[in-house]
């Protein structure tokens, strides 16, 4: 099921589009070819799409909700770009990321542009409690980045630390998507704090799931490496369970301290896959799912209610 309020959020995607092909428009043709690479249309803009659709629950102003959708589609990308050159990544969605076509130091300064460009689109809501929001996020996402990579290859990692790194590099922009398109329809402080917390336990069950397709997934429809953030020492929830089941005498701890590498990355896989250890995680999925439906209890709105929930679904059920 398809609402109207979701194909009119999808309509309005084309006008983010604009805003995201006009930045392409620069004076330095390397910088535009970068760019148009970087920002190809080859995603599901979840998260412009959940802003279109909180931005509906009141009063709805367009161009404050594109412009506002626009900038967190570019943060999210600019985010990825980063990342990419930490972990020196070979492909992303199937394509060669910048840092290969491109050199390190060139696309972390193509990162830092699209970041100073969403700055500059969430100016353009006029709102100064969005910007606000808006910068908080930033600062967030840049800490979760600093964590993941300062305990890059620390074994002894708890779920509470999992949970901390995730909310802040990857939920907190679903929380902001939601939140800041909620309070530009000028809806009530009840409803604004709901669909922060649907966005952003939305945003964490969408990391799990995401982690666990690290494992279960196949390199051809990922676009990436199986096992690949264990390759980059990210101990994500999967990783973390097989540590706990099997404290004494585990790959994930062998792989870190550098033994026999190859063999122990592909028993850590093996176990995993052959355990209850990805159904365990999605259940954890499934609870961050329904602690996010929980949040659209206040949304009078029928139609945006179930196209959020849509989104909650898919979220849940994506295999890429």
């Amino acid at each position: 099921m398809t609402t109207a309020t979701f194909n009119a959020a999808q309509d309005d995607l084309v006008y983010v589009e604009d805003l995201l092909t006009a930045l392409k428009a620069v004076d330095l043709p390397l910088l535009g070819d970068m760019l148009s690479h970087v920002l190809e249309a080859s995603g599901k803009r979840l998260r412009p799409v959940m802003a279109l659709l909180a931005a509906r629950v009141n009063e709805y102003d367009m161009d404050a909700a594109v412009s506002f959708a626009a900038a967190c589609e570019l943060l999210h990308t600019a985010t990825l770009v980063h990342d990419d050159v930490i972990d020196n990544a070979a492909t992303r969605r199937r394509k060669p990321t910048a840092n290969v076509l491109f050199r390190n130091s060139t696309s972390v300064m193509m990162g830092d542009y699209m970041f100073a460009h969403a700055a500059e689109l969430v100016t353009r809501t006029g709102n100064l409690r969005v910007i606000k929001l808006f910068s908080r996020t930033l600062l967030s996402m840049a800490y979760g980045e600093v964590y993941q990579d300062m305990t890059a290859y620390a074994y002894g990692q708890t779920l509470n630390d999992y949970f901390k790194r995730i909310g802040g590099k990857t939920a907190s922009l679903f929380a902001t998507a939601t939140e800041g398109g909620a309070v530009l329809s000028q809806a009530s402080e009840p409803v604004i704090q709901g669909l922060r917390s649907y966005g952003y336990n939305l945003g964490m069950a969408f990391q799990v799931v995401d982690d666990v397709l690290d494992y279960t997934g196949d390199e051809s429809s990922m676009g990436k490496p199986v096992g690949g953030d264990l390759m980059a020492g990210t101990m994500t929830l999967p990783a973390i369970l097989l540590v706990e089941q099997y404290p004494d005498n585990n790959p994930v701890q062998r792989y870190f301290s550098g033994k026999n590498k190859a063999q122990s990355l592909r028993e850590a896989i093996a176990m995993i896959r052959e355990s209850d250890i990805c159904d365990r995680s999605m259940k954890i999925a499934m609870d961050f799912r329904d602690r996010a439906l929980e949040g659209l209890a206040g949304v009078d709105s029928k139609e945006v209610r179930e196209a959020l929930e849509e989104i909650a679904g898919y979220v849940l059920s994506r295999r890429t």
